[in-house]
């Protein structure tokens, strides 16, 4: 046995065969995320705006992300099991409806109230988008080909991230809010009707076994199991370490960070917003790429983005000037991209933990991870930054604070999820050479 053959996933019995009608079905799906993605980060490029629209301070417009951020994390395992119950089809389309009402509302919300409930409502849909788009791709693609497609899901979607950084920021001091966030609508409008008319949550002779998805149980069941696999919680504890810093950034502390902290301009920190976006699709590729031939090093390459997040952060908060350097803020920026690709690998440690039918579920739980610690940071840094007088050094810290709970756990089930792995590996293995051909 060759050292790449012993690296990569093995081949499993009944693989979709992917091909272009697989490409096709997936990038219908992933359009349904690269538009949630847009609307759920319009607020990153809003933020001073927001402000001065709702006449409302720091930790009131953290509010705004942090209720967007928790609907989306409170949904993940209902979504996982909608996914698993449903099929993908009708889960993004409830999505859509939902987080294009909510984009559509915030533009027209005429109080701070009206404007929370619209974020909640959007970030409602864009709970559903991911898990699905996971989900339709291992139903459409081998599952050796799994790490790549994540990997580039994640990759439409920081394109997504970036429409909002370069499009939407120009069109919303261009036309104005209303303008911009009624006519940024009209894209869920778009990618509804192309998905009606051409999505299919598997291909034929694909078609899931049946399985009982009635009463409590079948949720309990279905929850206890994801869990109890070592390698779902790893998952969840890698995406949830991996994924905030870059999170919190974009969606909203980047900007004001950078403008009143560090003395740029907004174009300036637009620039430079653009930037870990433009990294993070660079690294996205490179990392899926290397995932896909060499399991080995999903855990060194996690957790080598944390450390080199952790010290580029202590670098420029703890720079001995007023100002940190450009080419600090530059390298700062650019370490950051690798958050999103980082994160992704959370999903391979709990994909192969889960036979088909807990797929969805299991994506749900470890897809909290990184939610849940981005809502904890922006708030822990509005907090800080109305109790300090707008001390960013201080404020930012909190991102040490859980980046060192995250590697405290992902040391602590990165040998017992191995070792089930391999376990799992070993058993399809016998049970492909026992299968009659």
């Amino acid at each position: 046995m060759t050292a790449r053959a012993r690296s990569t996933p093995a081949a499993l019995p009944g693989d979709p065969p992917g091909g272009r009608r697989a490409v096709l079905v997936w990038s219908v799906g992933v359009s349904v995320y690269f538009v949630a993605v847009i609307f759920r980060t319009s607020l990153g490029v809003a933020g001073l705006d927001a402000a001065d629209r709702f006449e409302v301070g720091a930790s009131a417009l953290s509010t705004f992300s942090i209720l967007q951020l928790l609907v989306y994390a409170g949904m993940q395992i209902p979504v996982g099991l909608l996914v698993d119950r449903l099929g993908t089809k009708k889960v993004l389309t409830i999505g859509v409806l939902l987080f294009t009402a909510g984009q559509l509302g915030f533009a027209f919300s005429p109080s701070y109230g009206t404007a929370l409930a619209a974020r909640a409502l959007l970030g409602c849909g864009d709970a559903m988008t991911f898990i699905s788009v996971l989900r339709l791709g291992a139903r459409w693609f081998p599952a050796r080909r799994g790490p790549m497609v994540a990997q580039l899901a994640g990759l439409v979607g920081m394109a997504g991230n970036l429409v909002s950084t370069l499009v939407l920021a120009r069109l919303l001091h261009g036309i104005g809010w209303t303008a911009a966030f009624a006519g940024s609508s009209l894209a869920g409008v778009l990618v509804l009707v192309l998905m009606l008319l051409f999505l299919k949550d598997h291909p034929e002779g694909h078609e899931p076994e049946p399985f009982p998805h009635r009463g409590g149980a079948y949720v309990r069941r279905q929850i206890v199991a994801s869990w109890r696999e070592p390698g779902t919680r790893l998952g969840l504890w890698v995406h949830f370490t991996t994924q905030f810093p870059a999170m919190v950034f974009l969606l909203l502390w980047g900007l004001p960070f950078l403008v009143e902290a560090q003395g740029l301009t907004r174009a300036t920190a637009g620039e430079l917003l653009t930037l870990v976006v433009l990294s993070n699709m660079v690294i996205g590729l490179v990392y899926g790429q290397i995932v896909a031939r060499h399991h080995a090093a999903r855990l060194p390459l996690a957790l080598g983005t944390v450390l080199s997040t952790a010290a580029v952060w202590a670098a420029t908060l703890a720079y001995p000037a007023d100002h940190a350097p450009m080419w600090l803020l530059i390298v700062l920026c650019t370490v950051l991209g690798a958050c999103g690709p980082a994160s992704m690998i959370g999903f391979d440690f709990a994909r192969p933990a889960n036979p088909p039918e807990r797929q969805g579920t299991a994506s749900g739980i470890t897809n909290m991870g990184g939610f849940v610690a981005s809502m904890t940071t922006l708030f822990a840094i509005g907090a800080l930054l109305d109790a300090t007088g707008d001390d960013y050094g201080v404020a930012f810290s909190a991102v040490f604070v859980l980046q060192a709970l995250g590697l405290g756990q992902i040391l602590r089930l990165r040998r017992q999820a191995a070792r089930r792995e391999r376990e799992r590996l070993v058993a399809s293995r016998v049970e492909t050479v026992h299968v009659p051909a």
